[in-house]
């Protein structure tokens, strides 16, 4: 039986398609080992959002050539999408774009057969490619399931690189993504999260996002939480909003990028909305969730910001409330508009991380007190070493309770007991 190296970098699709490509690898009689094992073949998706993403996906590759040197490699995703360097690798044996991931397998294979063969190259052009790939997941490691409904990107943010990277916006077929939702569901998991590099542009000959998730609701009943992965403010509609007011399946949170509280930054980044676009959807959503968790994604010292605005990003930030803070000190990435414009220090970019992230730790401390003492759903998910398990509630608070083997993996009512040291700890109650 031969042997299959992974390793993923990156976001939540690209961990999809690794683990698609994993089930049909162990569908065809390969055995999937870990990264630093001996094995016959290795895949790497890669990462390129950002030059240091660049930078790790390079020292992956060297890495694991290093620690398998005759085995056959295989370099797929964005990196190898956007950069010519994986091309003048000699030990790398094929490389695979965006468009065309299933492509690997035979190409693989191919190289397996026959090691003195050339080298395999196939690199789509995938801004000409519209067509969806079908990619299934048939099992997960978690007891929450990720499924990728959406490829590609046309917003064109000046610091990304994704749009040249995944091309453009293209969408599953709902039929297929409803029989992969049963199927996934039927084999016990309990949430499942809708995945895509752009998951607000969803569209089925005319169907939309909300379209999909009323049908998801009707036709897929043994879904106990349906979560959004993601989602741009400018892509919340009143349908998606009256929606979230009626139905308890969707998860009481949202992942909202912001990536700045400056309406002038906002400009440079070409984000398709300003500030007061902004707060008022949020006050929408709350005004039929009033205690839903929103989380977001702010940069930090892109070109341009002075004090001044990062201290409005720091107020309304504040303002918001948001219940967690992701902050990415900026990161020049070439071939994008921003790498053009004035440069923020490095010390300033790191001190303004710093007091951002404090600001977010002090938010998420807020947040979860407003449950001490409240009853709320959750999925237990793992134990930990120290005699207690883990699970995330429907507004995303991972919440510790004290071991009890028979509830793991299990969809369970739990009451929050206390909140020490910034960790949220409960018990179970149903």
């Amino acid at each position: 039986m031969k042997k299959i190296g992974f390793q993923t970098l990156g976001c939540k699709v690209n961990i999809y398609e690794s683990n698609a490509l994993k089930n049909e690898l162990l569908h065809r009689g390969y055995q999937i080992v870990e990264p630093s094992e001996e094995c016959d073949a290795f895949i790497i998706n890669t990462c390129s959002v950002t030059n240091m993403a660049d930078a790790k996906s390079r020292k992956i590759i060297h890495k694991m050539i290093k620690l398998n040197p005759n085995a056959v490699f295989c370099v797929m995703g964005c990196y190898s999408q956007t950069s010519d360097d994986v091309l003048n690798i000699p030990e790398v044996d094929v490389i695979v774009g965006n468009g065309n991931k299933l492509d690997i397998i035979p190409l693989l294979e191919e190289k397996l057969l026959d090691k003195s063969i050339e080298q395999k190259l196939n690199r789509v052009d995938i801004l000409n490619y519209h067509d969806f790939e079908k990619l299934e997941v048939t099992s997960y490691d978690h007891t929450r399931a990720f499924v990728k409904i959406e490829d590609g990107c046309e917003n064109f943010c000046t610091y990304c690189i994704i749009p040249y990277a995944r091309g453009p916006v293209r969408s599953k077929n709902a039929e297929d993504l409803i029989l992969e939702l049963k199927r996934v569901t039927a084999s016990g998991f309990l949430e499942i999260v809708l995945a895509g590099i752009h998951t607000g542009k969803y569209n089925d000959n005319g169907l939309n996002l909300t379209g999909l998730i009323k049908r998801i609701l009707k036709e897929v009943p043994l879904i106990k939480k349906l979560r959004l992965s993601s989602i741009e403010i400018n892509e919340i509609d009143e349908e998606f909003i009256s929606l979230l007011g009626k139905t308890s399946v969707l998860a009481n949170h949202l992942h909202l990028p912001l990536q700045s509280g400056s309406d002038l930054i906002l400009s440079k980044m070409e984000r398709k909305y300003d500030l007061n676009f902004f707060i008022k959807k949020i006050q929408a959503i709350r005004a039929v969730r009033p205690d839903i968790s929103i989380t977001t994604d702010i940069i930090v010292g892109f070109p341009y910001e002075t004090e001044a605005e990062f201290l409005e990003t720091y107020s309304f930030a504040k303002k918001i409330g948001f219940s967690k803070i992701h902050v990415f000190p900026y990161s020049l990435r070439k071939g994008t508009k921003a790498s053009l414009m004035p440069q923020v220090k490095e010390l300033q970019k790191k001190e303004r991380t710093k007091r951002l992230i404090d600001l977010s730790n002090q938010l998420e401390l807020e947040y979860a007190q407003q449950f001490l003492h409240k009853k709320m759903d959750c999925i237990i998910e793992q134990e930990t070493k120290d005699g207690f398990m883990v699970g995330h509630t429907t507004n995303y608070l991972q919440v510790h309770i004290p071991l009890n083997q028979i509830y793991l993996k299990k969809y369970v009512m739990i009451e929050v007991t206390e909140i020490n040291q910034g960790k949220i700890y409960g018990k179970i109650i149903e």
